[in-house]
């Protein structure tokens, strides 16, 4: 039995999301989920948005109390491969190894800092 799927009710008539398929946004959604709900991520991704100078993992260690060192390991890896944070080594002694958000990642926390700005503008008007 083939069930038609009813479109989204639109809150206002010009929204930015009129045509796409509920379905694929949905599906992009999860997408986005896997990388931004992981511990850590988002205390790696903000502080990078507030510096256009690249971080040293050094300074992650210092700032991320309560992320194991293999955790915050394998975070910015998977930024990395993700192609939100740029891999900066030196071949120098001690090595030296330093992050920097890609165009791709600067987007990314341009839209979750709009978002924590309208939990913060909706969480004052309960």
């Amino acid at each position: 039995m083939e069930t038609k799927s009813k479109p989204l009710p639109m809150v206002k008539e010009n929204c930015s999301f009129e045509g796409y398929d509920a379905l694929s946004l949905m599906s992009e959604t999860s997408k986005l989920r896997k990388i931004i709900t992981k511990r850590g991520t988002l205390e790696i991704l903000i502080p990078l948005c507030c510096t256009t100078n690249p971080v040293r993992y050094k300074q992650f260690r210092k700032s991320l109390k309560g992320i194991s060192s293999k955790t915050l390991a394998i975070r910015l890896k998977e930024l990395e491969k993700s192609g939100i944070l740029e891999r900066l080594s030196y071949n120098e002694i001690p090595p030296r190894v330093e992050y920097k958000l890609t165009n791709k990642g600067q987007e990314l926390v341009e839209s979750v800092i709009d978002l924590l700005q309208w939990m913060k503008k909706w969480s004052r008007s309960r």
